[in-house]
């Protein structure tokens, strides 16, 4: 594909859903959906159980991982992985996926949504919508980077989702705690975050990123261009992008 008149192609993409959560396809719809478009990877990655109206059921991690063992010997062209994308809140490990469900994971993904228990969802949204003084804004700064920081510490993360989504979070403790924890930092080309501001800000600590398409429906699996988009105007070399190759 052709951005800002240079080639690049999507090698992987670690972020897509089904209908386990709220997702439009079945596992096999992304995983078609990503060999067609050459990919050499996807991860099916519902959104974690914790979630009040969409979560995956904890049930059903076992049938999604039988489901994507069977597919791996169905498409060898491409490599499948299952994770999840746990919702990260304030309380235990930080995230909503218990440490007995861990074997059922490739790896974990993880970021901030509203409708979480014990995520402080309610003062962020009425703090998005002018709804709270500035002062409490600030304190929900605090409190959402901290929860943010300490999952990330406690927990084996590949992604972090969207940083900087449906609330107040300082990028630049955020990074540095990537940067620390060898995690990703997602591009997400479904929400505006990261912007290019956080981006750059991002961009100043020793971390890798990864654009993801965030998929909902199998025919956006793989999208990425508007992420590169974004990176490019933020000055980002495109070669800390570890799913994206300039050709």
């Amino acid at each position: 594909m052709e951005i800002n008149g240079k080639k690049f192609r999507m090698i992987f993409d670690y972020h897509t859903h089904t209908t386990f959560s709220h997702g439009k396809g079945s596992i096999e719809d992304n995983v078609r959906a990503a060999a067609g478009r050459g990919l050499k990877g996807i991860a099916i990655t519902d959104h974690g159980p914790g979630h009040l109206t969409y979560g995956v059921k904890r049930k059903d991690f076992p049938v999604m991982r039988k489901e994507v063992d069977r597919l791996k010997a169905l498409y060898p062209e491409i490599e499948i992985f299952l994770g999840v994308e746990a919702n990260i809140i304030s309380v235990g490990n930080h995230l909503d996926v218990r440490e007995e469900e861990l074997p059922y994971f490739d790896f974990l993904i993880a970021g901030y949504h509203y409708g979480i228990p014990h995520g402080y969802c309610v003062g962020n949204w009425l703090d998005a919508h002018g709804l709270f003084p500035d002062s409490r804004g600030r304190a929900l700064l605090r409190l959402n980077t901290e929860m943010t920081v300490r999952a990330l510490y406690e927990n084996d993360l590949k992604i972090l989702t969207h940083p900087g989504d449906k609330g107040r979070f300082d990028i630049r403790e955020i990074a540095k705690a990537c940067e620390e924890t060898d995690t990703l930092m997602e591009i997400n080309t479904r929400h505006c975050h990261l912007t290019e501001e956080e981006i750059r800000i991002a961009a100043k600590a020793d971390v890798k990123f990864v654009v993801s398409s965030d998929a909902h429906s199998p025919n956006r699996v793989g999208d990425f261009k508007s992420g590169v988009e974004r990176a490019l105007r933020a000055g980002l070399d495109p070669e800390r992008i570890v799913n994206v190759e300039e050709l």
